[in-house]
């Protein structure tokens, strides 16, 4: 029971972990990237999304600009302290902290991710959950405005239901690139500990293990 989306954007930038200073981008879409982009349009507390594929439609082209960011975050022991009060002063004030970043970016990107769920708890009904998807992504419906790494570089995208609608991949991207070392997901029920896997590029194809598969470290 899996789906295939078609995501693109003009710029992306999926942040290397390892860069502490300026941003600088994955070559191509992390697969929790990808999950976040499905879960935006279809999620439910009784599925979870995992990736299984990658398909990189566009040849990969770097750009570089700059960009403006807050330099600091509100404090965890304030929030927590406004929410126990009802009040409190949370504000950034952004001219105060303001700072500028470099960044090595993604331009023109597209892709094809291929995902499938698995249920969480219940006697759910699959088939009325690949409905759900499958309507809402058809209709171009979404929780939350889909976007390739950061909020303001926003994804468009579209249902792909057969493979004629499948878009084919640039002649570029064909053979076999190693892009070393990528960042898998997030373990949020382990302390949020980080997984890693090593990402191969196959005519455009990656394919991804699961989260606990062979070959994924922490």
């Amino acid at each position: 029971m899996s789906i295939k989306l078609h995501v693109w954007g003009d710029f992306a930038c999926f942040t290397r972990p390892e860069m502490k200073v300026e941003r600088v981008s994955y070559d191509v879409i992390s697969p929790s990237a990808a999950r976040s982009l499905v879960e935006a349009v279809y999620w439910k507390p009784q599925i979870r999304w995992q990736v299984t594929s990658l398909h990189v439609i566009k040849p990969i082209r770097f750009t570089s600009l700059r960009r403006n960011e807050v330099a600091s975050k509100a404090p965890s022991g304030s929030i927590a302290k406004a929410m126990k009060n009802g009040r409190g002063s949370l504000g950034l004030y952004i001219e105060d902290d303001r700072q500028q970043r470099a960044a090595t970016i993604l331009r023109d990107v597209s892709y094809v991710i291929e995902a499938r769920f698995d249920i969480l708890s219940g006697e759910e009904n699959v088939a009325k959950h690949l409905d759900q998807f499958n309507r809402r992504a058809r209709d171009g419906r979404c929780f939350q405005r889909p976007y390739l790494g950061c909020r303001e570089f926003a994804a468009d995208f579209a249902l792909v239901e057969d493979d004629h609608a499948m878009p084919s991949v640039d002649p570029e991207l064909m053979g076999e690139r190693d892009l070393g070392y990528m960042l898998h997901d997030i373990d949020f029920a382990h302390d949020m500990t980080p997984h890693f896997f090593r990402a191969v590029m196959r005519d455009g194809v990656i394919e991804v293990p699961p989260l606990t598969g062979k070959g994924v470290k922490s």
